[in-house]
């Protein structure tokens, strides 16, 4: 078989192990060839190809980023649609695509496999928020380079007597936050699922404080602060027409040395949570999603992708991941709540 592989959305730690699990498996098994589509599905709708053998894949899965590179373009849009899809295929002589990415890439997926498109999917998100799979690769690397970033926030907390607020990633869901906040022994947690008050803030910093400790508060992009309608957002809107968030912790600094007398400094990770290697936990899982993603094009799993469920590889209608995120359980949090201040 002949086999078209992109990559779409938000780049994350281990999409390239993907792309070398799925290539090295089909080229020396099953003697499938790969064409690969530069930056998601622009480079579908514009035909912009380059070769994936097993030179191409060699040694990538320790790399960050993606060698296919990435975009967040919608392919129903300007000279897209079924019909230019249809025919890029058939002009590279493609039997399947393996589409790589999150929930926006997968609706995509599924509306051109309701058009009669073979695609079948491998589900990316950093914030681990898509509800059809268990764990999604990038999120382990994110989490230990956020915990890395705050325990060194702590030191230099620790050495000025200040409480730092260190704002991670996470529009929707708060696994990042959670993750990372817990492994750093936070002080304190604020993820889009809880409203949380300044008065209740402020306890938790001044108890921690009270303590002898320099408080450590870990915020998602994505909190809403009781008595506010929506997430802090002063950065206008995004190709999608989303509000560009960010600065919730620059917001908050202020606001809790105004209530404690606390000197508060602020640090957004931001980018750098998506960049480096990816750890070896990622990389183990993204080689086997591809490797389970050519089981599915051999099998003709068209409209599913692979997904994990407890340790194994599973495989699950495009709409299992599509309508409702993977948010955080309320007990989930209690139980890290119950460390807080």
């Amino acid at each position: 078989m002949r086999i078209g592989m992109l990559t779409s959305g938000g780049d994350a730690p281990g999409l390239n192990a993907v792309i070398r699990g799925a290539v090295l498996t089909g080229t020396t098994v099953h003697e499938h060839e790969y064409v690969g589509f530069r930056d998601g599905w622009k480079g579908l709708v514009e035909n912009d190809t380059m070769t994936l053998g097993r030179h191409e894949v060699k040694g990538i899965s320790k790399q960050g980023g993606t060698i296919l590179g990435t975009s967040r373009t919608n392919p129903f849009e300007g000279r897209g649609g079924v019909d230019r899809i249809n025919e890029v295929m058939n002009e590279n002589g493609l039997d399947a695509l393996i589409a790589i990415g999150g929930e926006g890439t997968l609706a995509a997926a599924k509306r051109l496999t309701d058009a009669g498109v073979r695609i079948v999917g491998v589900p990316k998100t950093v914030d681990n928020d898509l509800d059809a799979t268990d764990y999604t690769f990038g999120f382990d690397t994110a989490v230990g380079i956020a915990t890395e970033a705050m325990d060194r926030l702590r030191t230099t907390g620790d050495a000025h007597n200040r409480c730092m607020v260190a704002e991670v990633m996470g529009r929707h869901v708060g696994w990042i936050a959670l993750h990372s906040g817990m492994a750093a022994g936070a002080h304190a947690i604020l993820i889009p699922e809880q409203r949380t008050s300044m008065d209740q803030l402020t306890e938790w910093v001044q108890s921690a404080y009270n303590r002898g400790r320099a408080p450590l508060v870990v915020v998602a992009e994505g909190f809403t602060l009781e008595g506010d309608d929506e997430p802090h957002n002063d950065r206008g809107l995004d190709a999608f027409g989303r509000p560009r968030l960010g600065g919730i912790g620059e917001r908050l600094a202020p606001l809790i040395e105004a209530r404690t007398g606390i000197e508060t400094r602020a640090t957004t990770l931001g980018h750098i949570q998506r960049g480096g290697t990816p750890s070896a936990y990622d990389r183990v899982l993204a080689t086997r999603l591809g490797m389970a993603a050519v089981r599915a094009v051999n099998g003709h799993r068209w409209g599913q992708m692979v997904a994990l469920r407890g340790t194994d590889i599973v495989f699950v209608p495009f709409e299992a991941a599509l309508g409702s995120l993977k948010t955080v359980p309320q007990e989930r949090y209690d139980e890290a709540a119950l460390l807080f201040g």
